[in-house]
């Protein structure tokens, strides 16, 4: 009876391993690089939610750009003033990486633009150096478009009482995790990818008295929000930090020491590329002519602010944001609902 009972044991471990192996050998990473420059225009296969993606287009598109990518110059050289007098040493390049995850099941072969970030470059004028910054930054999904845009208000669609769905976020999670533990990976990046966005309105923040010499006055939040929750699942804590002379705390979302896996310069590109985009799509908050108080609570209501030089349609924005939920569904959700559940059940690093 042990016999069997040990038997039946090894055959179901060998079907896990099995399923493990099978599944991950039907996922591959491919990382495509877009030069984001005035030129730029956006692909067929990009988020058009992105905020990039935003700025490219229309009439103004490579003004739009252009005065972008001056803010985040400006604002680089501001933060690294140290043998810099005439603010002009640093130049940053920023790259676009469009990952697309392929999958191949009894459906078929499946390639999904699955991620996209944006990764800093920073050119030193001076000594002639190329130096790698930070990937992450900016961060969009397809799948975070489903579960928000679709998954979540689908779940909640005639309730009394806002609530998550199960295991909301899992898959999603796993999947940050297996690209980012890749060989693809790997082979491009030396860091971690740090993810750099706006503090939540419906939170309050207080300041501490710890002051990073880039990433000034640290925050804290009075409790998690649904954001901080989602990407804890793809193993990626939380600080929140005002660096000098901006007017309100960013969320550095990141795994491993935020304070010292990085570089000076890593950071500052970070803190340079995500403020510019957020002064032009929160300017409630990052464009406010006030500068937060020790306790904040930012809100988009707020109106003493000042407006960029660029043409953002936040609008447009969100209603895109449905649309790829819907593509996310359509194309990889549902078709590969089954190869999706057993890999995730069975998912481990």
């Amino acid at each position: 009876m042990k016999a069997n009972i040990q038997e039946d044991l090894r055959n179901k471990n060998q079907d896990i391993e099995n399923t493990q192996n099978t599944i991950k050998n039907d996922f591959a990473f491919t990382l495509k690089s877009t030069c984001l420059d005035e030129n730029y225009h956006p692909s067929s296969k990009t988020r058009l939610t992105t905020n990039f993606a935003n700025l490219a287009r229309g009439t103004n598109r490579q003004q739009n750009l252009r005065n972008a990518l001056n803010m985040i110059n400006n604002r680089f050289n501001a933060l690294a003033h140290l043998d810099n007098p005439k603010g002009d040493r640093y130049h940053v390049e920023l790259e676009i990486l469009t990952v697309t995850m392929s999958i191949d099941d009894q459906n078929g072969s499946n390639d999904l633009p699955m991620i996209e970030v944006l990764k800093t470059n920073i050119f030193d004028h001076k000594t002639g150096q190329k130096i790698e910054g930070v990937a992450g930054n900016n961060y969009s999904s397809y799948v975070r478009d489903y579960d928000f845009s679709i998954l979540l208000i689908e779940h909640n669609k005639n309730k009394a009482a806002f609530s998550i769905p199960e295991n909301f976020g899992d898959l999603h999670g796993k999947l940050y995790k297996c690209f980012v533990n890749s060989d693809t990976y790997k082979e491009h990046f030396k860091m971690s990818p740090i993810i750099c966005l706006s503090v939540s309105g419906n939170k309050t923040y207080t300041r501490t008295e710890y002051q990073h010499p880039v990433l000034g006055f640290e925050y804290l939040q009075n409790e998690y929000s649904l954001t901080d929750e989602y990407f804890s699942k793809m193993g990626l804590k939380v600080r929140f930090f005002m660096p000098a002379n901006s007017v309100a705390p960013m969320a550095f979302y990141h795994s491993g020491d935020l304070l010292a896996d990085y570089t000076d310069l890593g950071l500052i590109s970070s803190i340079s590329t995500m403020e510019t985009f957020q002064k032009i799509y929160r300017p409630e908050i990052y464009n406010a002519n006030s500068v937060a108080a020790k306790i904040y609570q930012p809100s988009l209501k707020h109106e003493d602010y000042s407006l960029t030089r660029v043409e953002y349609d936040r609008e447009e924005r969100s209603r895109l944001a449905v649309e790829q939920g819907k593509y996310a569904e359509e194309h990889f959700i549902k078709p590969h609902k089954n190869v999706l559940e057993q890999w995730s059940a069975n998912f481990i690093l």
